[in-house]
């Protein structure tokens, strides 16, 4: 069995002469063109000429990217969870792509005695997995819902786990279904950080920004480390989540508390949770891979160059223009047209889920005013920029009218989820609290 690394979380694995893509994302410019790859992704038709499957966690653009799967054969069959919510399944065959769902842990023959299972992770929590809207665009109910999943794949001598994006306090029932199941696990991929707006899109000093940076890097981290330490794979590789910013986000880049692929070598590789006798770290450049059977790499890891990497970032990068840059400044009139429906839609939401707060979001995308919207039925009203001192609990949402205007159009064209992960919107928490019932109820605020 052998496992080659593309891009952050798209790797495939073969055994048996059977190929098997997962979550592929290789394009640049994903949430709505401020993600990117570093270095940037070479697309050699010949590695993707035999691929039997591709496999897709979940719906995140960094995991099923659409500019991607335009680049993949549409008779390669795709393989997905049996979700609640069809959204997925959809998109993809959108694309002219046939979808097989698969019940949660049904270990699946695919051919040539290669199965796969795929498990979903347990109940969200923003507050787990840094996400401040914890993915509603898909969620079923308000506290409980399953919106990713990991899976084994073996051949019946080898086993591979592939987490994705799963924190591990949230797939915790899951991972004690795949220990029971699998006697060994002999490869695993594991997510070593978290790709929420938190601290680069919040209103903190310099110092509190990079401290802040700093505590998120080793959250994740300690979630990767359980990990590791609860399964003692043979071999394990921090994967996932290794994105860069462009455009005019590209100087958050050092906030956003994610670590470098070396740094979260060195401290699972220091760690005294992990038997270091037991489990090996193992790290590959694209198109590099890793062979089981002779418990070898295809060729020697390159470590990432920091200076080469900002070089790329300021010359290259951070002159990128993101998607709704292109688009026509709205007048104040069509985002005012959308508002009403929006609200109403948002309000009948909130009385679902029976969320009350004093807390008002307001919302900064127009020239001279602001949206400031009740979350305890009092409607909305706009204000001047100067008054919002004389609100006492509030968020601010401050986005630009541009993409404001997609969202408010709805989710065919921009969601609230894939803004926030993409770092465009900038945030204000008076007092600084996290209350979830805000950001779930605003993930419907679209006419």
């Amino acid at each position: 069995m052998k496992i080659t690394h593309l891009k952050s979380a798209t790797v495939a694995i073969e055994s048996n002469g059977v190929k098997i893509l997962s979550d592929p994302w290789l394009t640049d410019g994903e949430y709505y063109g401020s993600w990117f790859h570093y270095p940037k992704f070479e697309f050699r038709e010949s590695f993707f000429s035999d691929i039997d499957y591709i496999y897709v966690s979940h719906i995140h653009p960094d995991h099923f990217s659409k500019e991607t799967f335009q680049l993949l054969d549409k008779n390669i069959p795709v393989l997905i969870h049996s979700y609640d919510s069809k959204f997925l399944k959809l998109n993809l065959e959108r694309l002219g792509f046939t979808v097989i769902e698969l019940p949660h842990n049904q270990r699946t023959l695919l051919k040539k005695d290669v199965y796969i299972n795929i498990l979903a992770a347990d109940n969200c929590n923003p507050e787990l997995c840094g996400k401040f809207f914890g993915c509603s665009i898909v969620e079923s109910k308000y506290g409980s819902t399953q919106i990713d999943t990991l899976c084994v794949i073996d051949d019946g001598k080898y086993a591979v786990l592939n987490t994705n994006d799963c924190p591990y306090d949230l797939a915790v029932e899951t991972l004690q279904i795949v220990k029971e199941q699998y006697n060994k696990i002999d490869f695993m991929l594991v997510g070593y950080g978290g790709a929420g707006p938190f601290p680069q899109c919040f209103s903190l000093s310099e110092n509190d920004k990079l401290a802040a940076a700093e505590r998120k890097k080793d959250q994740f981290l300690k979630q990767g480390e359980a990990y590791i330490s609860y399964f003692q794979p043979s071999y394990y590789m921090p994967f996932a989540g290794t994105y860069t910013l462009g455009g005019k986000l590209a100087h958050l880049n050092k906030y956003k508390g994610v670590p470098e692929l070396e740094e979260a070598r060195i401290y699972f590789e220091q760690s005294q949770l992990i038997d270091q006798e037991k489990s090996n770290a193992v790290l590959l450049n694209t198109y590099s891979s890793f062979d089981l059977a002779s418990a070898s790499a295809s060729s020697p890891y390159q470590e990432t160059n920091l200076e080469d990497k900002q070089a790329y970032i300021n010359n290259i990068l951070s002159r990128r223009l993101f998607a709704y840059e292109g688009d026509v400044v709205p007048t104040k009139e069509q985002i005012l047209s959308l508002i009403k429906g929006a609200y109403e839609r948002m309000e009948s939401k909130r009385k679902e889920i029976g969320f009350v707060s004093p807390t008002e979001v307001i919302i900064k995308a127009l020239e001279d005013e602001l949206i400031v919207i009740s979350m305890n039925g009092g409607g909305y009203r706009f204000i001047a920029d100067d008054r919002k001192s004389e609100i006492e609990s509030y968020v601010v949402y401050a986005l630009d009218s541009r993409l404001f205007h997609r969202i408010l159009q709805g989710p065919k064209l921009a969601h609230w989820n894939n803004a926030e992960i993409g770092s465009h919107i900038n945030f204000e928490r008076q007092p600084n609290i996290f209350e979830r019932g805000i950001y779930h109820v605003m993930c419907f605020f679209h006419a």
